[in-house]
């Protein structure tokens, strides 16, 4: 079972606001209630020592209190500006390897609501070349992240394992064959409307072939290994309401916890 960490982020912060409040409005008066009386019957001030345990916060007000600020300010940020997210397949290689930690820009195609992913502000539409994390289709608790090949309107077409809009061939040039000796892969530049990105072609993977027309409010994503992604090709498209944000920079890579974070390759991601 996948847990929805926003889902989680949000009853938690509104269970800390609510019981600050509660804490707020009811019982805190009592408790300054009590020491006024307890002043007035002793009729004189009591010692700093009584004051302070009769104003004392129970232990659920004071962590709530501590905690709502903390949980309000990770909340607003990772939903509306950036949230951090951990790559933890092969699908994207070259471009983002296993164990890459990224920062993907939540306002850049819109503010959304948490939880719900409603969009309430309008900004950018994804372009081609575009790397972004979206919900994926068929279980939309799993965030996935590919590139937007295709935007509405567009005619897809992949053919030999070159890739076609609108019937143009997008030009992929040889980096590197891997290995020199005996090659298995291709390391390509592709370029999408003039912005390069690098690709991974394997030489005996069967080709998939189809012809795709992007529908209104719809993208088209593929993997940069491209036979080694299950993407768009196999599943469908991404409606607009499923997009995360757009991923734009590795800040870390950490291949686990029996070894050390590199910050080596910190980067833009293109």
């Amino acid at each position: 079972m996948n847990l929805d960490f926003s889902l989680i982020l949000v009853l938690v912060t509104a269970l800390t606001g609510v019981l600050w409040l509660l804490d707020s409005a009811i019982f805190a008066p009592r408790r300054r209630q009590a020491l006024q009386d307890a002043q007035a019957q002793a009729q004189e001030t009591l010692p700093d020592a009584q004051r302070k345990a009769l104003l004392r916060q129970p232990g659920w007000a004071d962590t709530s209190k501590s905690m709502f600020p903390v949980l309000l300010l990770v909340l607003l940020l990772r939903s509306f500006l950036y949230e951090p997210f951990q790559i933890p397949s092969g699908s994207m290689l070259p471009t983002l390897k296993i164990g890459d930690f990224i920062l993907v820009n939540k306002y850049h195609y819109g503010l959304r609501l948490p939880v719900l992913n409603t969009r309430f502000v309008s900004n950018n539409d994804p372009q081609h070349g575009d790397v972004i994390v979206f919900r994926y289709p068929e279980d939309t608790s799993v965030n996935f992240i590919k590139r937007v090949v295709g935007v509405p309107g567009d005619l897809i077409t992949y053919k030999d394992k070159v890739l076609y809009i609108n019937g143009v061939p997008q030009q992929q040039e040889l980096l590197a064959k891997l290995p020199p000796s005996r090659p298995e892969q291709l390391l390509l530049n592709e370029t999408l409307d003039e912005v390069g990105h690098r690709i991974y072609r394997d030489l005996y993977r069967p080709v998939i072939d189809g012809e795709w027309r992007v529908p209104e409010g719809n993208y088209f994503v593929l993997g940069d290994n491209r036979d080694n992604s299950k993407d768009s090709r196999y599943w469908g498209f991404v409606p607009e309401e499923l997009l995360v944000g757009k991923a734009t920079a590795v800040w870390m890579h950490w291949d686990g916890l029996l070894s050390l974070p590199d910050f080596s390759d910190v980067r833009r991601i293109n």
